[in-house]
């Protein structure tokens, strides 16, 4: 019997952790990985205490047809890279990975090419994270060096005219 690669089983449970996600359009999951301990976990939903889109049946991205990757302050969820970093302290995060799946939730396949909003990658690159796993199908996986987020700043790509 062949042993499940280590990225793939910690892309299995980020997997899981996405079935937790309350978006109905992307199911994301993460998970933070420091020395082979599960550090954090996060999915995609409202912030705490909030109705999520799951319960009130509609997405204010989806009704004004907003394209995938723009408008995100009209999303009611926090991000799942987001909602693990919250729940770790920075001391763990330093150094550590962070594996993320993406489901489609109209369809419950793997999306593939998914990558983390503007947003997470600042916080991604805030919390110390240094490498970030994204799954694409069930075997296939990116691996990204956030050094380069860094190094090729996305935030100066046009916005402001430079």
């Amino acid at each position: 019997m062949e042993r499940v690669s280590k990225h793939n089983y910690y892309l299995d449970i980020a997997q899981t952790v996405a079935e937790r996600s309350t978006c109905l359009r992307k199911k994301y999951g993460a998970i933070i990985v420091k020395n082979d301990t599960i550090i954090s976990t996060g999915y995609n939903g409202a912030p705490r205490g909030r109705k999520n889109c799951s319960d009130l049946q509609f997405c204010m991205r989806n009704k004004l047809n907003i394209p995938r990757g723009e408008r995100y302050e009209l999303c009611r969820s926090v991000h799942g890279e987001a909602n693990a970093i919250i729940a770790a302290s920075r001391d763990q995060m330093l150094g550590a990975t962070l594996y993320m799946s993406c489901i489609n939730a109209e369809t419950g396949e793997l999306e593939a090419g998914t990558t983390s909003c503007m947003m997470c990658k600042r916080m991604v690159i805030n919390a110390g994270i240094t490498t970030v796993v994204v799954r694409d199908t069930k075997e296939d996986f990116r691996i990204i060096d956030v050094q380069n987020w860094i190094d090729d700043d996305d935030s100066l790509s046009g916005v402001f005219g430079y």
